[in-house]
Parts: C-alpha cells; sequence; structure tokens
C-alpha cells in the first residue's frame, strides 16, 4: 500500500512542478510581448495608409496589436483571426522585419505565427468563412472579452480589437455592433459571433484555457 501512496504522491508532485513551469513561461511570453519594442516603421506605415491618425492614435494601434499577441499567446496552437483592418496592417508591417519576427514569435509565443488577413463574421452561420475561420473569429471574441474582464455572451461593450477600427474611424475597418437592431447597414453584427446582450445559453464559457468547446452563443445568434 505504502507504494502506492508514493507513486500518487509523485505524480502529483510532477503535475504541480509541470504547471508552475508553465505558468513561468507563460508570464516570461507575456513580459515579453507588454515590453518588446517594435520598428518604428510600422508606426510610419500604419500613418502613410490612414494619415488621419495622431500619434496617441498610432500608439493605441501599437498597444492593441500587443493584445492580439496576448490573445494568440492564450490561445496556444489554435487559430486566432485578426479583426481589425488597422492592426492587421500593423502585424503585416511587423513580419517583414523577418529576423526580428521570427525571434519575437519564438520567445514570445513559442511558435512562427503565420500571418492571415483580417476578417470580419458578416453572417449567424459557418458558411461563409469556413468553420474554421470562423471559430477563429470566435476565439479571437472570447479571449478578448476575458482579458477585457467582458462576459462574452452578454457584452456591453467591445474588446479594443473589435472596437479599434470604428474609434479610428478606418475607412475600410471592420466596425461591430452590439445592438445589431440600431446598427447601420454598414456594422457587422456582433452577434453572429456569439457573444451580444441578447445572446442567451449554448457554447462554453471562457475561464482562461483554450481546452473547451469552440462553439459561441447559440440559439437567437446562430451559434454552432
Amino acid at each position: 500500500m505504502e507504494w502506492l501512496v508514493v507513486i500518487i504522491t509523485s505524480v502529483t508532485i510532477l503535475f504541480l512542478v509541470c504547471r508552475w513551469n508553465q505558468g513561468l513561461v507563460l508570464k516570461r511570453r507575456e513580459r515579453l510581448i507588454d515590453t518588446y519594442i517594435f520598428p518604428e516603421s510600422i508606426s510610419v506605415k500604419i500613418n502613410e495608409m490612414y494619415p488621419h491618425l495622431t500619434d496617441k492614435d498610432l500608439s493605441l494601434v501599437i498597444s492593441t496589436l500587443r493584445d492580439y499577441f496576448h490573445v494568440c499567446n492564450i490561445a496556444g496552437v489554435k487559430m486566432v483571426s485578426m479583426p481589425s483592418q488597422v492592426v492587421d496592417v500593423a502585424w503585416h508591417e511587423f513580419i517583414l522585419f523577418t529576423k526580428e519576427y521570427n525571434y519575437f514569435c519564438k520567445k514570445a509565443l513559442g511558435k512562427f505565427l503565420h500571418h492571415t488577413p483580417a476578417e470580419a463574421m458578416n453572417k449567424p452561420t459557418l458558411s461563409q468563412l469556413g468553420v474554421k475561420r470562423a471559430f477563429g473569429i470566435k476565439r479571437a471574441w472570447r479571449i478578448s472579452c476575458y482579458r477585457a474582464g467582458i462576459n462574452h455572451k452578454s457584452a456591453t461593450n467591445l474588446p479594443m480589437l473589435f472596437a479599434i477600427d470604428s474609434i479610428l474611424k478606418i475607412e475600410d475597418g471592420f466596425k461591430y455592433s452590439l445592438d445589431c437592431s440600431r446598427s447601420n447597414g454598414g456594422d457587422y453584427c456582433a452577434t453572429h459571433i456569439g457573444c451580444g446582450s441578447d445572446c442567451a445559453g449554448g457554447g462554453s464559457d471562457f475561464s482562461g484555457s483554450e481546452g473547451g468547446a469552440d462553439g459561441g452563443c447559440g440559439g437567437g445568434c446562430g451559434g454552432d
């Protein structure tokens, strides 16, 4: 019987050590994402494409790019779509610095993060984008909400990744609306990604781990 106790104790200790090491790695990556100095030409490129942006606006774009990398870090190996046009410009420009970008990905994300074009989910079904890409947007929403302390099923405000194009008046940006009944025809309905204030039931809560189901809210929101 003693040998069984020893085995259980050893396995428990090993599990706790592994979790502790994983936590250290995550914290180290988070610090790098928060403190990394991005090339100045990223802001220059953004300003070339959107000359109406102020220095404060450009700083917000870089800050939101950090948000996106945090979301990708939490998601691990799972795909996360880019929901913002202006942040996508920043990301694409960063990739052009191949050595720096490769270093950043390795140290901050533990993998090379391939670029996928910014996109929005404008239908309540998965057929418009395809299952993988639609899940990528839903995942971006859930984790962004989690990081901002927002309930992804009954959001009363948008996380910055989904709000920045509208805030900065990006002409070709993706503009999301929580109240789809009052939005104009050019806005994307946030309930289509399983998140609006009229969303109820279905899907899984996000608790900081991407081990759960990929569905958003169900019911009237047209979930998975």
